[in-house]
Formats: C-alpha cells, structure tokens, sequence
C-alpha cells in the first residue's frame, strides 16, 4: 500500500459495536492474530468495548486471557428509560455490577461512555447520568452529543418529523448543548479532566489509543470499513489512508482496498481539524518544524480570525479552542478545510 510497515504495537483496540457478541474463543483468535503478526508491548493499552450486560463469567475470564487491560462501557444513560429508548437492554443496576465484577477480576482501567440529547432526557435527568457515572470513580468518560442525521433510524425519525423510537422526546440542540456544557463542568470538578472535546479523564488515564487518531500517528485497523494510516514511503507525500469495503459481502470476497494518499498540504490541513480536537491544541512551533514557517503563517490568519471570533485562544505557542469553539468545532474546522480548498491559506 506503500505505507511504512511497523510491527511494535503500544495498543489494541477491539471495538465498532459490542464485540462481547463473540464467543470466547473467536476473541481468543483475534489476539492470537494479532501477537503473531505484531509485536505488543508488555503494559500495552488493550482495549474492548462492551454493552453492559453481555458479559458473563466465561467472556470475562476469556477477555483477561487475551491480556485485556482497558474497557469501554456503553452505557449512554444511568436513567432506564432513556437507555431503553434508544434500544439499550441494560438498567442502572446492570452497569453498577459490570463495574464492581469487572475491578474484581483486576481491570478497572474502565471508561464509561454518555449520550447528551436522547430521548426523554432532561436537564435533571442529565445530571443524574453524570452524578452516577462520577459515584462509580471510573478514570475515563466519553460524552457525546446525539447526532441527528439520515444514518440511524431515530436520526431520521427526528429529521422526517415523527414519532417513532421515541423522536418527538428528542432534546432541541440548545439543550443538548447545555447538557455537554454541564457535563465538562461537573467532571472537572470531580477531577476528571477534559483533554479532547469528547473525552475526559483521570491523570494518566487518557485514551492512549485515541490519542494516536489526534496526533496522526500511524494506526492499522481489521475488518469491515475499519480504517488504517501509515506513514508514506514515497518522498512527496505524508500518509497513506486505506481501508476495506465498507460491505460484509464484499469484505469476504476480498475486495480491493481503497486507497487514499495524503499530500504534505492534505496532511496539515488533517493536523489542525484533528490537533484541535484536543484541550491543550496546538504546538504551532512544531507545526512550522514539521511543515515550515511560511504555511502556519499563512494559517496563522485563519487563526487570528478564530480568536477575535472567540471560537479560539492563544497559549504561547499552543492555540486551542475556547468551550464555545468546541460546542461548534465542525464549523471551526470548515474554515481551515475551506479556505485550504481555495489555495489561499497554505501556499499552493
């Protein structure tokens, strides 16, 4: 693919759903597949995402012999009835026993992920859900505002104006907002800090996995429509991109990979929309180092834009979003996207 093949692995993640799903023993030949084609690292971050409930005694004895270390809870809500609105089969009850067997069996390096703006939920009800999560002292959570697009049914539901799966009970944006807003608060009073715009964490928990998707750092992914990036090996070019069909059918034929080449120009375009994504921001200092100091001042206008528009602040050599950018970081984005599109911004 003309990616730069590395074999030393600090981190495995096994996610895209509930893959508790599987039985013991496929996940037992995932890993398998995966130390013998790489090099972990001893202590590397190994991650699994599961659906509260979907783990019995013999999946949590499977998951601790495949060296996971990490999991990441589904949970969206403390409050049934918005859990159960969305599909979720599991109670409050069901993650609070998750929790307690999960740190008996030694893994409490756990994550708990929440939706703002689902169905039926409140300010009150909010509040609840980040009450609880806080109680359970977990170090990592994930909080999310609902999206409404044509992707999921309850997205279309609320698009089309309808009822059904509860979408006339769906939080207007405004409060969705104010529910992320509260959110950022309570956590980082209990000590649990925001380091990316959705993700919050203990010192020394911070997602080492996801950090590399921020910082650009080279990735594989398996399976279906599972993305990768490597570092090019041609001289002109920064990254390659590639990823399978995004079809089962297709996948198990063997179709081609799709391939995409990301140009030094493409590449920092992808540095300040993902760099920026984290609290701290950007180092522009190595941003020059890396892609010279005539493109980030060219950039640097985009920058001052943002900063008399409030949506982003200057720390010395870091720029970062303000809270009111990151409420709105999709629009921050296209501004960079935008004007490197019409070749005004970074030098061609």
């Amino acid at each position: 693919m003309g990616g730069k093949f590395e074999r030393f692995v600090d981190s495995i993640y096994l996610g895209g759903g509930t893959p508790t799903v599987l039985e013991s023993a496929q996940l037992h030949r995932i890993f398998a597949a995966v130390r013998n084609n790489f090099d972990v690292e001893e202590g590397a971050e190994i991650t699994v995402e599961c659906a509260p409930g979907t783990l019995p005694d013999d999946q949590l004895e499977g998951l601790l012999r495949c060296g996971v270390n990490r999991v990441s809870l589904g949970v969206q809500s403390f409050v049934d009835q918005e859990a159960a609105a969305v599909g979720r089969l599991h109670k409050r009850e069901t993650v609070l026993a998750d929790i307690d067997r999960l740190r008996s069996s030694g893994i409490s390096n756990l994550n708990i992920d929440l939706i703002a703006g689902l169905p039926h939920q409140t300010a009150e009800s909010w509040a609840y859900s980040i009450e609880e999560t806080i109680a359970t002292n977990v170090p990592h959570v994930s909080v999310y505002m609902l999206e409404v697009d044509e992707d999921s049914r309850l997205g279309r539901e609320v698009l089309a104006g309808g009822t059904r799966y509860h979408a006339h009970f769906v939080p207007d944006e405004e409060a969705m907002a104010d529910f992320y807003l509260a959110a950022c608060a309570a956590l980082s009073s209990a000590k649990i800090g925001q380091y990316e715009i959705s993700n919050f964490a203990r010192a020394g928990f911070e997602s080492r996995h996801n950090l590399k998707y921020w910082r650009r750092q080279p990735y594989f992914g398996f399976g279906v429509d599972a993305h990768s990036m490597l570092l090019s090996l041609a001289p002109d070019l920064d990254a390659v991109r590639f990823a399978p069909s995004d079809s089962l059918e297709s996948y198990m034929k063997g179709a081609d990979l799709q391939r995409t080449s990301v140009s030094r120009e493409a590449a920092l375009e992808e540095s300040f929309f993902l760099g920026l994504r984290l609290t701290q921001g950007l180092d522009t200092q190595a941003l020059a180092s890396e892609f010279g100091g005539e493109n980030i001042r060219m950039a640097d206008a985009i920058v001052r834009e943002l900063i008399d528009d409030q949506l982003m602040e200057r720390h010395g050599d870091f720029v970062c979003l303000t809270s009111r950018g990151r409420l709105i970081s999709n629009e921050v984005f296209e501004r960079f996207l935008r004007v490197e599109q019409n070749s005004a911004v970074f030098g061609r």
